[in-house]
């Protein structure tokens, strides 16, 4: 009987081990897991800022090149007149060289110049129309004038170039606007 006693003691023994050693299993599978779920997320998070920091680097000389538009349109006001002396002409050669200078540096740092023509196709995503006017030898939404050149910094647009559309004014094609002076 003593015997039975300690087997049955032993049983009980080797069972309540076998259940610590079970749990303790079951709680180290449950960690391993937390732990990999840790750590993907931390991959994730780690792309992702990294992604965001090529991006700000990318993009960081998009507000000054955008200060320096006004600039570029002036240089290329100045350059649209000829020369009514010698010394205008040098002037002129000395702001080509400038500008020319200028949009090549620009053009290194990944800013496009957007330059439509008169009889391109109006892009609205591209573009800003300034006016619209009545053209009967244009097709409509078609570009009559540039009045400034557009500029993106790789894919974002910095301005849009800024143009004179053609439009159909014909009384069909208005809408029932209420005479406002009545």
């Amino acid at each position: 009987m003593k015997k039975n006693k300690e087997e049955i003691n032993e049983e009980v023994i080797d069972k309540k081990e076998n259940e610590e050693l079970e749990k303790a299993k079951s709680d180290c599978e449950h960690w391993k897991n937390e732990y990999y779920r840790a750590y993907a997320d931390m991959q994730n998070l780690r792309k992702i800022v990294e992604k965001d920091h090529k991006e700000a680097i990318k993009y960081r000389a998009e507000g000054f090149v955008g200060d320096l538009l006004p600039i570029l349109d002036g240089f290329h006001m100045a350059l649209q007149n000829e020369a009514s002396s010698k010394e205008m002409e040098n002037f002129l050669i000395g702001f080509k060289y400038i500008y020319q200078n200028l949009v090549t540096v620009l053009e290194n740092n990944g800013v496009i110049e957007l330059s439509p023509k008169a009889g391109d196709t109006f892009d609205p995503v591209t573009m800003q129309a300034l006016e619209k006017k009545n053209d009967p030898d244009a097709k409509e939404n078609t570009i009559l004038e540039v009045k400034a050149k557009g500029y993106k910094l790789h894919e974002h647009l910095i301005r849009p170039s800024i143009v004179v559309v053609a439009g159909n004014d014909n009384e069909e094609n208005k809408e029932d606007v209420p005479d406002l002076d009545a």
